[in-house]
């Protein structure tokens, strides 16, 4: 059964118009939760993307939450910078070696921390870092590509995740990657409490509609 949880918009800004950041920022924090933004450093994915002044700037248009996705080699050297730039939720990757430490600094600053899993990674490396997380991310696609449709084992991983984590109730599980009109209710259905939507909303002819709709999962 669908989690209880009204569904949380953690909307991504890679999605946006990158020219016109601010525009659409503006324009879209009506249908919007928060914003998840994507950071990458070229080596644990093959992108480059957002960094802390921009976050920092994003901060000046909204006191919606902020939510800083470290697709990084070495997340505990980029945390303080965007404890800084304040962010609200920042999440790091279990396969990398400092994400413990990453968690630790996350805690200090009396930030949200969150736990992210690759789309090919053993759920269990979830388990040592429950206990100090407020979230857990589940890639549906492969890290760092975006356009692409929903991977066939992403619900079923997501459904073994929630499980893993119903002991604490406190965590919201959050699906990314592959959110689209066909996929959103089967990732409901899987135990998703929050998508992070991109194209699905900046695209959307009438972006009240598409709000009013993913609402009613």
């Amino acid at each position: 059964m669908p989690p209880k949880r009204p569904l949380l918009l953690d909307v991504s800004l890679w999605s946006a118009n990158l020219l016109n950041l601010a525009a659409e920022i503006q324009s879209i924090l009506p249908f919007a939760d928060g914003f998840h933004l994507d950071v990458a450093d070229g080596h644990f994915v093959p992108t480059l993307l957002f960094f802390p002044d921009l976050v920092a700037a994003i901060r000046t248009l909204t006191s919606k939450p902020l939510h800083v996705h470290l697709m990084v080699n070495d997340p505990a050297a980029l945390v303080p910078s965007f404890i800084e730039a304040s962010a609200d939720l920042i999440t790091v990757h279990v396969e990398t070696k400092t994400a413990s430490d990453a968690l630790k600094l996350i805690a200090k600053a009396n930030r949200k921390a969150g736990l992210a899993l690759l789309l090919d990674s053993p759920i269990d490396l979830l388990r040592e870092h429950l206990d100090h997380a407020d979230a857990v991310l589940a890639l549906g696609t492969q890290v760092g590509i975006k356009g692409v449709d929903l991977a066939p084992q992403a619900c079923d991983r997501l459904r073994t995740i929630r499980s893993l984590i119903s002991p604490h109730p406190h965590l919201r599980l959050y699906a990314d990657g592959g959110i689209r009109e066909h996929t959103v209710a089967q990732l409901r259905a899987a135990g998703a409490d929050a998508i992070v939507p991109g194209s699905l909303i900046f695209n959307a002819p009438d972006r009240a509609r598409v709000y009013e709709w993913l609402k009613h999962f």
